[in-house]
């Protein structure tokens, strides 16, 4: 259930009222089709699966927040390369120690997230042109590294992917990450952060310094890539240099479903949160229906058409907000 200051938030804000509102829909709906979700098992196994999704949507909300269209489509790959090179360059040479892999996992999302920042802002290169580029170039490297999915995950990661506790150490992943988005949210650097993303104009001439926020709005995104790939090695156990692309349209999906704007200023932890666990139990609803060879087609075609429906009721609810 939601907690009293979650309610409060989606109040205050009518962005959150449409993923709101479709997460009780889905949660009724999923409990008439498939009760199985409810109990202990079922909710370890869904923090388990869905965790990788919302720390992927949560990695690109800051880059979005930030604003000018800055959508890093890399976020996919990105976490694939740190899966990857994890399994191969650490593991594969005996390094397995908690703090080292960790550490490895974070830094290289933040260091990654810095040189696209570097090269979107003093480069000058549209930020869709630097993150396709960094999808595409990932997704060579990561087959590079590793040609077909294989080896295995840290002894004492093996077993973060049981899913039969509810408090789990992927759990404490995700937990950690609302604590860094709970930090910000009380500096200065989060205020500037919507201001920028508002109106970049206003916020340079109110002295914010733009470059500085979108930089730091992109190494915070890398932590939490970093997390979203320590995630996806516990789910799968093992290295995977093609799974992880699929994670990019999905974490763009999850994070317009919870109400961010693409155009920058608007968005946040629950929003994104509610829409990847929206998106989680979409796929799972669908899944108690039989829809034979087509069913992954249907998932798509979902995915899609509530996308559409929400991007709608979410511009009429601000719009009328705005007319109030």
């Amino acid at each position: 259930m939601m907690s009293s200051k979650a309610i409060r938030q989606i109040t205050r804000d009518r962005s959150l009222f449409v993923p709101a509102a479709l997460f009780l829909v889905l949660l009724i709906a999923v409990a008439i089709r498939g009760q199985g979700l409810f109990t202990t098992n079922g909710v370890a196994g869904a923090i388990l699966v869905a965790t990788p999704l919302i720390l992927t949507a949560l990695s690109i909300t800051p880059i979005v927040m930030a604003g000018r269209g800055a959508v890093d489509l890399s976020v996919g790959p990105l976490m694939g390369f740190i899966n990857v090179t994890l399994i191969t360059w650490l593991v594969g040479n005996g390094i397995t120690n908690p703090v080292a892999v960790i550490g490895w996992a974070i830094g290289l999302g933040a260091v990654f997230q810095l040189l696209q920042a570097l090269v979107i802002i003093y480069v000058r290169v549209a930020p869709i042109i630097v993150t396709l580029s960094g999808f595409l170039v990932l997704s060579g490297v990561n087959l590079m590294v590793m040609s077909r999915p294989g080896g295995v995950a840290p002894e004492w990661m093996m077993s973060w992917g049981a899913g039969t506790s509810i408090l789990s150490p992927v759990l404490v992943l995700l937990l950690a990450a609302y604590g860094i988005w709970g930090a910000m949210r009380r500096t200065m650097f989060y205020r500037n952060l919507r201001m920028t993303g508002s109106d970049e104009r206003m916020a340079y001439t109110s002295g914010v310094r733009v470059d500085a926020v979108r930089i730091i709005a992109h190494v915070i995104g890398g932590v939490f890539a970093g997390l979203a790939a320590l995630s996806y090695t516990a789910l799968i156990s093992s290295g995977d240099p093609t799974q992880g692309s699929t994670y990019t349209l999905q974490a763009v999906t999850a994070l317009v479903l919870g109400g961010a704007s693409l155009s920058g200023g608007r968005g946040g932890v629950l929003g994104s949160t509610l829409g990847a666990i929206n998106m989680f139990l979409i796929s799972y609803l669908l899944s108690t229906f039989n829809f034979g060879t087509v069913s992954g087609f249907v998932t798509q075609m979902a995915f899609g058409l509530i996308l559409v429906g929400s991007l709608l009721l979410n511009v009429f609810v601000i719009s009328r907000r705005a007319v109030a």
